[in-house]
């Protein structure tokens, strides 16, 4: 332990620890802008880039950022002496001398951190002015906008892409006052690898990076006579949503969801639930069977387009192992604009699908042309759960005080199989317990398969199903991806199948959640209400659903039919970007 003095008061710290640390434990907080810490996934960024956090030492002739400067033994600090705060003040106006002054429409207002320290500083004026850096708007992709001309070279999104994701897209661009973060040469992201996982948004503090906006399309769409419009939500947003009307944390809310969205206008309101239980289907048809003949092991999930992406850049050698089945997004559009069509009589062009989504890489897969049929997308739109909320406010609907109603029929009725989903280790999960089952021609009852579960980057498990010992590995975050993967092709480990998720904890922690989900206690609350509402349900596999039964004998026949391989399978395409 280290002893030293901050503002006249002793304090003890760990020798590893930072001034800012050392000074949270008593309470003094020191403001800071570029300082991220990740602890869901124990990453820390503090590069100390952007100096709103420093601090007087006594000793020393500069000022030390309170981030990244290492406690001392006998060290001597003032946060707070006239010194450090006209240190904080000019490099804050700095920084909005060269920053667009357009708080009121930008898609940050109200949660953009540097207007949160422009007010906390007080500041009404700015000293400097003159010239603006300019760079065109990157409007070329479905997920993310990015606007150089709000970076404040935090480098926050460096660390989300480079280290918690390994993706390699983003870094440093330009020197001095044309300093960015970027793609090589400032390339449009849909001409990089990125995967659109949207971490980096997650962690931008200001409007540098931000979701591509669909609210307005919806709007015209809720407004337009001749089309059904309907709209489908997946399990993480329900025990995220709440937070954005004042609600706890892990709040399920289901049924408040669910009325306000036909408060909105929508059609008819189904649960992507429903098409998480037909992704077991069929996801669970191709492993046992790829187990059965010893070949093309592991397999491994697809649900997520941001790992789908990814493994179709880094990793194209194994575009054999994962299922051919689509996402549950992708399913639901599928069959919403077929077999649900078909039902309500009305034509696959006038029949509208909108996701609510946890995640900015569904915007991407959505607009995939694979996912296309006649050149209409399965899903017409994806909106991510801000955008959601922010709809809802726009239309005067607290969410939290709306009563509670059911989903649509036939496509609302899902197991809780289909809502474990939303959490990392969910689909592997529900995967077994479906394999159980059918291996065994009998009920199983031991389902929870609790050896899978966690917020944990990387699991590993064996787990007996019907007699079989089957070695599982469960991944959340791409850069945890990679390892596996990784002892895959050193040889180092052999599995059965694997799940991946590109966000950190998985779907909890989508790019489109709200702003907290790097809080590894909020995460936690969220992963809670998802295993609360699989225990509540009435049916907890995915083939014992009563609505997915009707579809296979109405329209699919079995799993794994030449009709299901043309709705809801879909093949992959190594890409190559430098």
């Amino acid at each position: 332990m280290i002893n030293l003095i901050i503002n006249n008061t002793k304090v003890e710290a760990e020798e590893d620890a930072t001034i800012l640390e050392a000074a949270a434990t008593i309470d003094i907080k020191i403001p800071t802008l570029c300082h991220l810490t990740i602890d869901c996934i124990d990453v820390e960024h503090r590069t100390g880039s952007c100096r709103i956090c420093v601090v007087e030492v006594e000793g020393r002739r500069n000022l030390a950022p309170a981030c990244c400067t290492p406690v001392a033994e006998g060290m001597v600090v003032k946060t707070n002496s006239i010194r450090a705060i006209n240190g904080r003040r000019t490099m804050l106006d700095l920084l909005l001398s060269d920053h667009p002054k357009e708080c009121l429409t930008c898609e940050k207002n109200g949660q953009c951190q540097l207007q949160d320290l422009a007010s906390e500083f007080d500041l009404h004026h700015l000293l400097y002015t003159g010239e603006q850096s300019t760079y065109d708007i990157d409007l070329a992709n479905k997920s993310i906008v990015r606007d150089l001309n709000k970076c404040i070279m935090c480098r926050r999104c460096e660390t989300a892409c480079n280290v918690t994701q390994t993706v390699g897209v983003l870094s440093g661009v330009g020197r001095g006052f044309n300093a960015v973060v970027g793609p090589a040469n400032l390339m449009p992201l849909d001409e990089t690898k990125c995967t659109f996982c949207g971490q980096c948004v997650t962690v931008c503090p200001v409007g540098a990076l931000t979701a591509m906006s669909s609210r307005y399309p919806v709007w015209g769409m809720l407004n337009d006579p001749t089309k059904t419009v309907v709209v489908q939500t997946a399990p993480a947003v329900r025990v995220a949503i709440g937070e954005e009307f004042g609600m706890e944390p892990g709040s399920i809310a289901t049924g408040k969801l669910v009325t306000s969205l036909r408060m909105l206008g929508f059609d008819a309101v189904f649960d992507t639930d429903f098409a998480a239980d037909l992704t077991i289907m069929e996801e669970t048809t191709e492993f046992i069977d790829r187990v059965k003949k010893n070949e093309n092991l592991p397999i491994l999930t697809s649900c997520c387009p941001g790992w789908v992406k990814f493994f179709e850049h880094q990793f194209p050698e194994l575009i054999y192992m994962p299922s051919t089945a689509r996402s549950p997004q992708q399913m639901f559009g599928a069959v919403a604009k077929s077999y649900y069509a078909e039902k309500i009589g009305v034509k696959r062009e006038d029949i509208i699908v909108v996701s609510i989504m946890p995640c900015l890489a569904k915007k991407y897969e959505a607009a995939r042309d694979e996912l296309k049929t006649d050149g209409i997308p399965d899903v017409d739109v994806v909106l991510s759960t801000r955008e959601l909320a922010d709809m809802l406010k726009e239309a005067g609907i607290a969410l939290d005080k709306v009563e509670e109603s059911e989903y649509d029929s036939p496509l609302g009725e899902a197991s809780g199989a289909g809502v474990i989903f939303g959490a990392s280790g969910g689909v592997l999960e529900a995967a077994l317990r479906t394999a159980a089952d059918w291996l065994t021609g009998e009920d199983v009852q031991e389902i929870d398969f609790k050896a899978v579960r966690g917020l944990e980057g990387v699991k590993e498990a064996t787990v007996n199903v019907a007699g079989l010992e089957i070695k599982a590995a469960i991944t959340s975050g791409l850069g945890n991806a990679r390892k596996i993967l990784e002892k895959i092709h050193r040889g180092e480990a052999e599995y059965h199948i694997i799940e991946i998720m590109a966000c950190p904890g998985g779907c909890l922690n989508g790019g489109g959640q709200p702003y907290s989900a790097h809080d590894s206690t909020i995460l936690e609350k969220r992963k809670k209400a998802i295993y609360t509402d699989d225990k509540n349900n009435k049916i907890r596999k995915s083939h014992q659903n009563p609505d997915i039964i009707k579809l296979y004998d109405e329209y699919l026949t079995e799993p794994g039919s030449h009709r299901a391989h043309e709705l809801l399978h879909t093949a992959y395409t190594p890409r190559k970007f430098d």
